[in-house]
């Protein structure tokens, strides 16, 4: 089996400092680009659809980076790690609720069809997915519990589908991205060269790097004192 790279650099800074500039830029791009975000809207209908890329990359990307690194960055006891990381994961979960309802209701309100694009997929079943690998999650390893045996059973799986889901956020983000970018150039909403299609982009190439190196982070021994995601159900 081949080895996981060696890190050379402070590979969780860096992961939270992207983070944080996917957040800020993506919230740039709502409120300086396109006006803001609201929940309800009488004339400005996009200022609804704001608020569903502002919630999934906060939530999906950049809150469930941080759950899947809890082992390995929050220190403290097993059971803190674990709260950390089924807490940040729900909320994650909440924000992505959020955002799929105030898309839903965009296109109610904007009489547009429904999941008729390859993103739409990608997105609903990321939150499908995600929502019952968390109730899974919690109802095994936290709250009642499952027997050490199902827990052992089970670890393999739900690291398993924890990196995938990450792979596939990242994946429909940046599918939303390029979705957006596409129908506002075709609308002639924005220039092809203009600063903020070079801020989609750029924010689409930073989500890949930021992917890379949280899957990085899980899979390297070396990266965290204590690699426990990996090595123990309890």
């Amino acid at each position: 089996m081949a080895a996981v790279p060696a890190v050379r650099f402070p590979l969780f800074g860096l992961v939270r400092l992207l983070g944080v500039a996917a957040a800020a830029v993506i919230l740039v791009w709502a409120v300086h680009f396109r006006g803001g975000m609201a929940l309800s809207a009488e004339k400005d209908k996009l200022l609804i659809f704001n608020v569903h890329p502002v919630l999934m990359l906060i939530g999906l990307v950049v809150l469930n980076a941080e759950a899947l690194l809890a082992y390995k960055t929050v220190p403290g006891t097993k059971k803190l790690k674990k709260l950390v990381h089924i807490t940040l994961q729900f909320l994650a979960m909440f924000l992505s609720l959020v955002g799929l309802w105030a898309v839903w209701k965009f296109h109610d309100e904007k009489e547009i069809d429904h999941l008729y694009t390859l993103h739409s997929w990608l997105g609903l079943s990321c939150i499908i997915i995600f929502s019952l690998q968390w109730a899974a999650g919690f109802l095994t390893f936290w709250y009642p519990g499952g027997s050490r045996s199902n827990r052992a059973s089970l670890l393999p799986w739900h690291v398993f589908l924890g990196v995938f889901l990450y792979v596939l956020a990242i994946a429909t983000s940046v599918t939303g991205l390029l979705e957006k970018s596409i129908f506002m150039q075709s609308a002639k909403m924005i220039g092809r060269f203009s600063t903020e299609a070079m801020l989609m982009n750029s924010l689409g190439m930073m989500l890949i790097l930021l992917g890379a190196l949280v899957i990085l982070a899980i899979f390297n021994p070396g990266a965290g004192k204590i690699d426990t995601y990996r090595g123990s159900s309890e």
